[in-house]
């Protein structure tokens, strides 16, 4: 007997969906155990010409109707955003329906409405598409090392701003000709703003944090800072030090581990670590755990296709558990850690200023730092005349101390201007 899926949206991974259901078809329900049959497709535009042939008579606009059906067993869903996502899937669980999602975004805004209403009404969850695409990433943290404790999720999870990230690296162009290719190739949308601003790589932090740490998270514990002001001097001034300049989402717990942080924002990696090497719109995960070591998950982190091939991984297992009449993993939250606020993670920096160029304006700038007990590693002075340039390296220090420190020097007389502030990460790896 044919286990029944019923597909909400079909847009770019919807409709990749479609066609590796039906061209795999034998091989999906060997897999299984029972043949996978498409019951539906809840669409807002039946007329809408799709990336691959739909039988008109599955498209419906009322998705409603559509998971409120008996006879449909599996619930996918790749609308995105919050709603109508979040009602259509508590409505199917409601009805004892599994439900495969990638929804990033609701996932980190109100997960645990979701979560509670699988657990309640015997209902699996499986989301492994919500993070990093095709890169098999959810279920190695939740299931892999769910006997180990993780100290550290690091990783490259959006493919627009590291595609224009490495264009600004590998050729010097600016931040807006960089963003301009990414769209004119399709890697950036029209309004690139959920990703050029770290909107979603925040989204994904939250669920990774959640899963690595046992902990709820959501977006709005992320903080986060987009790539819109890093230049092509910062990626200039990264290269002749040995480094590159990343956008990263981390999760890392205190050192205590009594709580963690959860942070988006660019920083520099030196070019020895792994992450440096991942070019264009392809994402990396480092993972650091106490037993299991550095483990590293690369590769296609969106599109259509590979976003498709998690989804279905997915819906395989959901339907090998509905068969067996077993459920995956739920949430765990048994842990409950805080999460520490920004000001408390400890990071190395480097600054660039503006100065003026007379005597006894380094003793100034390395005063205010002193002020702050934020240590300074290596200077570096460029340029002569009525203006000089300072860059400074610190060693490990507070975000808040670092934060101070900035402040203070955007009031001295001698500082014409803060020109970058820039994290600099994984050099315990590299």
């Amino acid at each position: 007997m044919a286990l029944k899926v019923a597909l909400l949206g079909c847009g770019v991974v919807g409709s990749q969906v479609i066609r590796l259901m039906r061209e795999q078809a034998d091989d999906l329900a060997a897999r299984v155990g029972a043949p996978l049959e498409l019951a539906g497709v809840a669409v807002r535009r039946p007329g809408r010409r799709r990336d691959t042939d739909v039988d008109p008579a599955l498209l419906t606009t009322d998705a409603e109707a559509l998971v409120a059906r008996d006879d449909v067993d599996i619930v996918v869903e790749v609308i995105g955003g919050i709603e109508p996502a979040r009602s259509l899937i508590l409505s199917a669980m409601k009805g004892g329906k599994s439900v495969v999602t990638a929804n990033k975004a609701l996932l980190a805004e109100d997960g645990a409405t979701v979560h509670a209403a699988a657990r309640a009404n015997g209902a699996d969850l499986y989301f492994e598409a919500a993070v990093a695409g095709a890169i098999p990433l959810i279920r190695p943290l939740r299931e892999s090392l769910a006997g180990d404790r993780v100290h550290r999720v690091m990783g490259i999870v959006n493919g627009t701003t590291n595609y224009i990230l490495d264009k600004m690296d590998s050729t010097g162009a600016s931040f807006s000709d960089a963003l301009e290719e990414a769209q004119a190739l399709g890697y950036a949308e029209a309004d690139p703003t959920a990703d050029v601003e770290g909107f979603d790589a925040a989204a994904k932090a939250a669920i990774l944090a959640k899963i690595a740490f046992h902990s709820r998270v959501t977006a709005a514990d992320v903080h986060r800072e987009g790539i819109t002001e890093v230049t092509a001097a910062d990626v200039a001034g990264a290269r002749a030090m040995g480094y590159v300049i990343k956008l990263l989402a981390i999760c890392a717990r205190s050192d205590d581990g009594r709580s963690f942080g959860v942070r988006v924002h660019p920083a520099m990696i030196p070019r020895s670590h792994p992450l440096a090497g991942v070019r264009e719109a392809y994402n990396a995960v480092f993972v650091e755990a106490e037993s299991a070591g550095r483990l590293m998950f690369y590769g296609a982190g969106a599109g259509g296709a590979p976003t498709a091939s998690a989804v279905l991984g997915d819906i395989v297992a959901v339907a090998r558990n509905h068969l067996a009449g077993t459920r995956g993993p739920a949430e765990s939250t048994y842990a409950d850690l805080a999460v520490h606020p920004m000001g408390e993670t400890v990071t190395r920096y480097h600054v660039s200023l503006d100065v003026a160029d007379k005597p006894g304006v380094l003793a100034r700038v390395a005063d205010m730092f002193a002020r702050q007990d934020v240590s300074i590693q290596t200077v570096r002075q460029e340029g002569h005349g009525d203006d000089a340039q300072l860059v400074l390296v610190t060693h490990r220090a507070g975000d808040a101390a670092l934060s101070a420190t900035i402040q203070g020097l955007r009031e001295m007389d001698i500082v014409r201007d803060v020109v970058s502030v820039m994290r600099v990460e994984g050099e315990d790896i590299a």
